[in-house]
């Protein structure tokens, strides 16, 4: 697989967005955020989408440019309509929102419908963490088709249903938790099947509700399992409860609607610390936290205690320095859309 820099992934995939039909500046955004996802480790929600996201603005399930409406707000509410724009730029937008409104009331919470993949759901907390806040955001995939089944099932009737926390901290890497409610994403199955490996037992059932480590059973009448191996509902209670926050509160509904478009519905909830305590304090303190769960003795085989976070720092950290690697497969698709696009000459490939 070839390693490539990440400044070069953002130029290839700003000069495929903008030949897709996005406006630069949302070309911009999309990529940042695809690329962030690669340099945090979670290359399922990397460049490996971008040839589905232009797909997907050829059908005109992603309108680039959409507006971006307020349908109704308090001071410390927002619903927003994101007319079937890129999630990452109507998301990131709301988020912002939402941050603002946290800073004079101190709670603010916003719900977000008719939007595409957001993609890693981390990087809107991590927003308001970088703002002196705690944030959570859940998201859902709408009434689009689904891939996970309730525990105890074999059909697929809910989505991956990620939920993400983040805290500020005085720690060098943020301190956060990013989680499917599934055993893993969907996006890490496509990945998979991509790099031609297999997955971990307990991820996948094939049609006939059979664990399997075959990923492309998943396409075939699969399902995923939620979260949890033989305690898997408590995984499927919280996918329960994102479905609520992110697809009911949201008016998206449940189930499968038979257009299949995919509709991230969002819930985005931002805490204001100082007004619980002083920030300087919390922020050391939970700086202090992570270093006391670091201290504790590992267990047999393992050699060092992370806290929630510090691997995708670790990660960004390596792959800024050296290099982003991609699969052979995406590195290929990426090149033939470059042709498709007639950016191939522009960008050396």
């Amino acid at each position: 697989m070839p390693k490539i820099q990440a400044d070069r992934l953002i130029q290839i995939s700003t000069a495929l967005f903008e030949a897709g039909g996005a406006p630069p500046e949302e070309a911009a955004t999309v990529s940042r955020h695809v690329v962030s996802a690669n340099l945090a480790g979670h290359d399922s929600h990397g460049v490996i989408q971008i040839a589905s996201y232009l797909e997907r603005i050829k059908v005109g399930h992603i309108v680039p440019g959409a507006p971006f409406k307020i349908v109704q707000e308090s001071p410390t509410t927002t619903v927003i309509d994101g007319h079937w724009g890129f999630g990452y730029v109507i998301n990131e937008r709301a988020m912002k929102l939402t941050i603002e409104k946290a800073k004079t009331a101190n709670v603010a919470a916003t719900t977000v419908f008719r939007q595409g993949h957001i993609g890693r759901v981390a990087s809107y907390p991590l927003m308001a963490a970088r703002e002196g806040m705690i944030a959570i955001a859940t998201a859902d995939s709408g009434r689009s088709p689904k891939a996970v089944a309730p525990f105890g099932g074999r059909e697929p009737r809910l989505g991956t249903n990620p939920i993400s926390i983040a805290v500020p901290s005085d720690l060098e890497g943020p301190f956060f938790l990013d989680m499917a409610t599934s055993a893993a994403a969907a996006g890490k199955i496509a990945l998979a099947v991509a790099r031609n490996e297999p997955v971990p037992h307990g991820w996948v059932i094939d049609k006939d509700g059979q664990l399997t480590t075959d990923p492309s059973q998943l396409k075939k009448g699969g399902a995923l399992m939620p979260l949890g191996g033989t305690e898997g509902y408590k995984g499927y209670g919280l996918s329960a409860m994102v479905e609520i926050l992110s697809g009911l509160l949201t008016g998206l509904g449940y189930g499968v609607e038979p257009s299949g478009r995919h509709n991230d519905g969002c819930f985005l909830a931002v805490f204001n610390v100082a007004a619980f305590r002083p920030l300087a304090e919390f922020k050391r303190e939970v700086a202090e936290f992570a270093r006391y769960l670091k201290a504790t003795k590992p267990a047999a085989g393992v050699t060092e205690i992370y806290y929630p976070g510090e691997l995708e720092h670790l990660r960004e950290q390596d792959r800024r320095k050296n290099g982003i690697e991609i699969e052979d497969a995406t590195w290929a698709k990426l090149g033939q859309l470059a042709k498709d696009y007639g950016v191939a000459a522009k960008l050396g490939l």
